[in-house]
């Protein structure tokens, strides 16, 4: 790489500065994730202390005048009984509500929650009626979640895999660090949404923010409305006849399916030429961002 001085390089534009600081000369291809399990081995899929709940057996708690805590501990106590249908009756916007469930179980929220709710699941379907605070489903590792109303800021943070869905709109960085599994959205979606992602899918069927995408490392992200601006390093890509099924599939599940179809998407994907950022020196970043 040729010598380059600090005022030519702000002299020139993002790709030119990628070129000349030599970015573009080990171009990486990616990682790939290979998964070899046995479909007949079921006990593989639950954790060994896992309860055995059974669907249609069903029962109320009413939230009223509990502690998150208690509400928590209540869940488990009737999970340990063999409950599978769970129903939360006037949460009134409790916080952490419905967290670190890490087994089969099926969990109705009758109402609104507030911060950090459903986080740390691995395994129950959850439907939320009302609205969702801050962080809904952080780290979700699997499962479904529907949120019928709209959801706050860090919807589905860090989620590993699973359904994520969100009738209504979300607020800024959806999906931040987001490392697998689904995140449906049926409105818009804020600033910085898809930050750091690294692996799964983000799609949304309104409007996005500024930035979408920034220093993604990998992953989807479809975008059915306006996208105000690009992050750094996220890029439009062609929206091939695989994209158009796979929306079409997921959207039509759970019923987010636009009017007009699915031709309209806009995919966004990593461009790739930061994957190498922390080779870089601190000057050179500054120059670079």
């Amino acid at each position: 790489m040729a010598s380059v001085t600090d005022a030519e390089l702000k002299a020139m534009n993002q790709e030119e500065r990628v070129t000349a600081l030599g970015m573009r000369t080990e171009q990486l291809t990616g990682k790939s994730l290979y998964v070899e399990f046995d479909t007949e081995a079921a006990d593989n899929f639950t954790y060994p202390w896992a309860p055995d709940v059974d669907f249609n057996k069903r029962t109320e708690v009413d939230c009223d005048g509990k502690t998150t805590t208690e509400v928590n501990r209540q869940i488990r106590e009737l999970m340990a009984e063999g409950y599978g249908t769970i129903v939360l009756q006037n949460p009134r916007g409790m916080h952490s509500l419905g967290v670190g469930i890490l087994s089969r179980l099926n969990l109705i929220i009758e109402g609104s929650t507030g911060y950090f709710a459903i986080g740390l699941i691995d395994g129950p379907n959850v439907r939320v009626t009302g609205r969702v605070g801050w962080s809904c489903a952080e780290n979700m590792m699997a499962g479904t979640v529907v949120i019928e109303k709209n959801a706050g800021s860090t919807f589905g943070a860090a989620i590993r895999g699973g359904d994520l869905v969100c009738r209504g709109s979300v607020g800024s960085r959806t999906g931040i660090d987001q490392k697998g599994g689904t995140i449906l959205v049926g409105g818009d979606t804020g600033a910085l949404s898809g930050f750091m992602m690294q692996r799964g899918r983000m799609v949304v069927c309104g409007n996005a923010g500024k930035n979408l995408g920034d220093s993604m490392y990998d992953g989807t992200i479809y975008v059915g409305g306006d996208i105000k601006s690009l992050g750094v390093d996220a890029i439009k890509a062609e929206l091939t006849d695989l994209d158009k099924a796979w929306l079409t599939r997921k959207l039509t599940q759970y019923g987010l399916m636009p009017d007009k179809g699915v031709d309209h998407f806009t995919k966004v994907v990593a461009g790739k030429q930061l994957w190498n950022y922390d080779n870089l020196e601190p000057n050179e970043k500054k120059l670079i961002l």
